[in-house]
């Protein structure tokens, strides 16, 4: 295939990485290299330069989120205009603690690794793109954790000024899970046009990625659980 995303896969189990190899492949999906811990994985993407790392979080010496960490940094850090990898952590843990922990370091997706085969190369599919992914049982949880703490004070409440009317309505939606197809079906606007309003709205907040203004979205207020039918799915993931 000759635009397939090329892959890292970062696990301490080797019946994990040969499993993730394999439904990887059979979807024409390339992996460039593999790695057992983090430390491992941070010099192997120096080597490849992949599109998309799968990232384990518990693993012997350095874990998956340091390994995110210094993976994001490094490309920061380099002189070329390589976009850096989008990092999808893997895990069997859904506590909310590894889920902010991993959106802070970095990751663009989190998925639990009892995501079908399916999920996992459209995850794959989806980060690389641009969007980030959050398995509907994380969103869930991300949503009742601000439905009963009330969300927290955040800094990109005052640039919520600088959005368009449209803007907004796009940043919210977002929020609610809403892929870019489906944003361009809601508002009748081409795909394109959606992907120009949340560069925008990515850029006039001052975020990193769409896992940060789906955040935002709740933090600030925008958005409220409970408010909307599409509140508790995934953000942006299949499925």
């Amino acid at each position: 295939m000759p635009d397939a995303p090329r892959v890292v896969i970062v696990d301490d189990q080797a019946l994990v990485r040969t499993g993730f190899r394999m439904i990887l492949a059979a979807d024409g999906i390339d992996v460039v290299a593999e790695a057992a811990d983090g430390d491992a994985a941070v010099a192997v993407v120096r080597r490849t330069r992949p599109d998309v790392v799968l990232m384990d979080i518990r693993m012997p010496g350095t874990d998956g989120l340091e390994a995110t960490r210094r993976i994001l940094a490094d490309r920061a850090d380099r002189a070329d205009e390589v976009a850096p990898p989008r990092i999808v952590v893997l895990t069997t843990y859904d506590l909310d603690q590894y889920v902010y922990a991993a959106l802070g370091a970095g990751a663009s997706g989190f998925l639990l690794k009892d995501a079908t085969p399916e999920h996992l190369t459209a995850a794959v599919r989806l980060v690389r793109s641009g969007d980030a992914l959050l398995a509907p049982a994380i969103t869930r949880r991300l949503v009742e954790r601000f439905a009963t703490s009330g969300g927290r004070s955040a800094a990109p409440h005052r640039e919520l000024a600088t959005l368009t009317p449209r803007e907004l309505e796009v940043l919210e939606a977002l929020a609610r899970g809403l892929s870019n197809a489906e944003l361009a079906e809601r508002f009748r606007l081409s795909e394109a046009t959606v992907k120009t309003h949340v560069a925008r709205i990515l850029s006039k907040l001052r975020l990193r990625d769409r896992a940060q203004a789906v955040i935002a979205a709740y933090e600030t207020g925008l958005v409220t659980p409970g408010s909307d039918s599409r509140g508790s799915t995934g953000s942006s993931g299949p499925g």
